[in-house]
């Protein structure tokens, strides 16, 4: 038994966020049927086929929504939902007629998820966008990269999935919790821009505090030459993040710095720009290895900068499970881990349409309506 067992989500297809919360839902064992289009366009460099890892463990029900009877067959799954997520411009599900109030009107205990980045009103609602100028706009990418240079983050990570997919799960999550209790579904209104904003909330915690200025290079999270990424002697990278004292004490004692005088102030900002270059200088002059051995389990703080294969191989990541090659493609674990439920296996990514026929059955379809729609 899962902890989603018994939970059902329609998601319309789409890219990035939506399609990662609908995973997320499928990896926690919830039936989420995959709604994607019959055909796609040859070439079409977004449609990843069976490398889309955010598909696993869902249903592919191929409909062209353009029809008034696919649209009729989806309102028939929609009136058993739990959920329904979507990822589409303002506007597009309503056109479609598959907008909040009609299914609601047929099922009003759905939670209806709406996964956009602007969202659904304000001046920038109907304006193109992707996750590096939803972040932009809402401040989460300031602190990306060194003083100095532009601004940049880890692409997806920030805004498609932090900001939108996870904040996405957890609204749908919430909403079907109400429901069960009140009877009464409701829209779930995910933008990035808000959810992005919201993950800043901790760092605006130090600023308030006086810690983490809007001067970038100058807060205790990027200025520091004890917080931060260094270069090694070939080309591999390591990150240190000895934030407490005596976690410093440890980092400077293990690099035999101990009792080196210009290294006793760690707080001290005037000598930050100084010490970053003698670090770099001291991380560069070994390989990356070399630092493993060193640092590696300590509290000094330490990690190497690994690539998602090298990582699969780590000790540590290997000892829990967390990276697999599921059918020829490197992928990440579910999470989180649950003590009531047996740790999650990845799901298969179903083929477009794979499962049609079998979920217009169970939705009371007949064989003659079934096979035009499928035609």
């Amino acid at each position: 038994m899962t902890v989603l067992s018994g939970v059902r989500v329609i998601e319309i297809a789409g890219i990035g966020p939506a399609p990662f919360c609908g995973m997320l839902l499928a990896d926690m064992g919830a039936d989420v049927i995959l709604v994607e289009r019959k055909t796609v366009k040859a070439g079409d460099p977004l449609d990843l086929a069976q490398k889309a890892i955010v598909n696993r463990g869902k249903r592919s029900l191929a409909l062209d929504l353009k029809e008034p009877q696919a649209v009729q067959a989806l309102m028939q799954l929609i009136a058993s939902a739990d959920a329904l997520i979507e990822g589409m411009r303002p506007g597009v599900m309503e056109r479609l007629g598959l907008g909040p109030e009609v299914c609601l009107e047929i099922n009003p205990k759905l939670v209806y998820g709406r996964m956009t980045g602007w969202g659904q009103d304000g001046p920038l609602a109907q304006s193109a966008g992707h996750d590096l100028n939803y972040i932009a706009l809402s401040g989460a990418l300031w602190y990306g990269g060194a003083a100095g240079t532009p601004p940049l983050a880890p692409p997806t990570l920030i805004g498609d999935l932090g900001g939108g997919a996870l904040y996405l799960a957890m609204g749908v999550l919430a909403g079907i919790l109400s429901a069960r209790s009140t009877g009464c579904g409701q829209v779930v209104d995910a933008a990035i821009v808000d959810g992005s904003a919201n993950m800043m909330n901790l760092l605006l915690s130090l600023h308030a505090a006086g810690h983490q200025p809007f001067e970038r290079g100058q807060g205790l999270l990027d200025g520091p030459h004890w917080y931060g990424s260094y270069a090694c002697a070939d080309g591999g990278y390591i990150t240190i993040g000895a934030l407490e004292p005596q976690f410093y004490a440890l980092l400077m004692a293990k690099l035999g710095l101990g009792e080196a005088v210009e290294f006793q102030h760690p707080y001290d900002k005037r000598r930050w720009p100084q010490l970053r270059i003698r670090l770099a200088e001291i991380f560069a002059s070994r390989p990356r290895q070399h630092w493993i051995d060193l640092l590696e389990g300590s509290d000094a703080c330490f990690a190497p900068v690994l690539t998602p294969a090298e990582s699969m191989a780590h000790p540590h990541i290997a000892a829990r499970g967390i990276y697999a090659a599921c059918d020829g493609v490197l992928q990440a674990a579910p999470a989180p881990r649950f003590s009531g439920a047996p740790n999650a296996i990845p799901g298969k990514v179903p083929k477009r349409g794979e499962h049609s026929a079998e979920i217009l059955s169970a939705a009371g379809l007949n064989a003659a309506e079934i096979g035009h729609l499928l035609k």
